[in-house]
């Protein structure tokens, strides 16, 4: 799909569309690569934040233009069970988890201790490392 090495986790675009300074660069350079990973979960997670203005709805509609959406097939959700089993995770960081360890991306995400006990995951912070391209 793409040749970006990192999967967008939802905080990350919200944190960007409030104009957070460590995220607007993050993007902004991913962006200009030609594209952002992210799971379909992150897209409905993202879309159906319940803080969106009809106008802010509109620009994250639009954001989400540039991104690569890896869709949910059967390697991601059987990745995602054993996950959710083996560390009683919540579905959806058990989906998003499931989908950049499968695609051998890192996963990019403010949220660190809901992902640090999954073998074979690298987690960048963007807020703690800058270089994180």
């Amino acid at each position: 799909m793409s040749t970006n090495e990192h999967l967008i986790d939802t905080n990350i675009l919200i944190y960007h569309t409030k104009g957070s300074q460590h995220t607007i660069a993050f993007i902004t350079d991913l962006i200009n690569k030609h594209a952002f990973n992210i799971s379909i979960l992150t897209k409905i997670e993202f879309l159906g934040w319940d803080k969106h203005t009809p106008d802010g709805y509109e620009k994250c509609k639009r954001l989400l233009e540039s991104a690569v959406i890896y869709p949910l097939d059967d390697a991601i959700a059987d990745k995602a069970i054993e996950l959710k089993k083996k560390l009683n995770i919540k579905l959806a960081d058990a989906v998003i988890a499931a989908t950049a360890i499968l695609n051998n991306l890192k996963l990019s995400t403010r949220n660190v201790d809901d992902f640090k006990m999954i073998d074979r995951l690298e987690v960048i912070n963007p807020f703690e490392h800058n270089e994180a391209l």
